[in-house]
């Protein structure tokens, strides 16, 4: 008797567990961040057709269930994950306190900040580089991306008409063409290194080629951007 108890109750914790999500439904927020970071690794690593479901459910230690539950398909998956990629370096931007330095100096924090990120963060790189092979084709149906990077160019259109009123900066230079070349900068910095230390037999991965090549490239701009 107590044996079929003992299979009812069995049966019945299986059949419990199968009904709804089992990974730490008691916290969305947290298991959503846990699983947002280890789909970020794996697109990353090896992009959107490259990347097992199978594998972020089993580095999760959760099932492809949880993962549909709250991002509805891989693709979604790596939207968010886009997405999340975007949110964190505009986030961090909006901290850098920028209206607080003399013209100069602000574009100098920013510019070193965008060299700084984009190296600590090859993910990012990775990610973006992803997507342009999609020819941006899933961040177009981002509803948020729009709006997370308004911020970061509205930021340097201000730190750049301080400059201008104060008579440092000079006239003519479009702040989303400025954001791009700060970005192209920072960017090559990263997605490039391998390939370029190759070719010229340059070590550009030592600390002290990299705060060189840091300094170079605030220097550029801020040059360009001088009056």
């Amino acid at each position: 008797m107590n044996q079929t108890v003992q299979k009812v109750q069995r049966s019945a914790a299986k059949a419990a567990k199968a009904a709804k999500p089992e990974a730490r439904t008691n916290d969305p927020e947290r298991t959503m961040a846990d699983i947002l970071a280890v789909a970020t690794r794996e697109f990353a690593e090896k992009g959107l057709a490259g990347a097992r479901i199978d594998d972020i459910a089993e580095a999760m230690r959760t099932s492809k269930r949880m993962i549909y539950y709250y991002f509805g398909s891989k693709e979604g998956l790596y939207i968010r994950v886009l997405e999340e990629a975007y949110r964190r370096i505009r986030a961090i931007e909006s901290d850098l306190h920028l209206e607080d330095l003399p013209p100069e100096d602000a574009l100098r924090r920013l510019v070193g900040f965008t060299v700084d990120y984009q190296r600590e963060n090859p993910d990012f790189i990775r990610l973006v580089m992803n997507e342009n092979i999609h020819r941006g084709e899933y961040l177009a149906q981002s509803q948020a991306i729009h709006g997370l990077n308004v911020p970061a160019i509205e930021g340097l259109r201000r730190v750049y008409q301080r400059g201008l009123k104060a008579g440092v900066f000079r006239t003519g230079i479009d702040a989303v063409d400025l954001h791009q070349s700060i970005s192209a900068l920072s960017f090559f910095n990263v997605a490039n290194r391998h390939t370029f230390s190759l070719i010229f037999q340059r070590d550009l991965e030592s600390p002290a080629a990299q705060i060189a090549r840091r300094d170079s490239i605030i220097e550029m701009v801020v040059r360009f951007v001088r009056r």
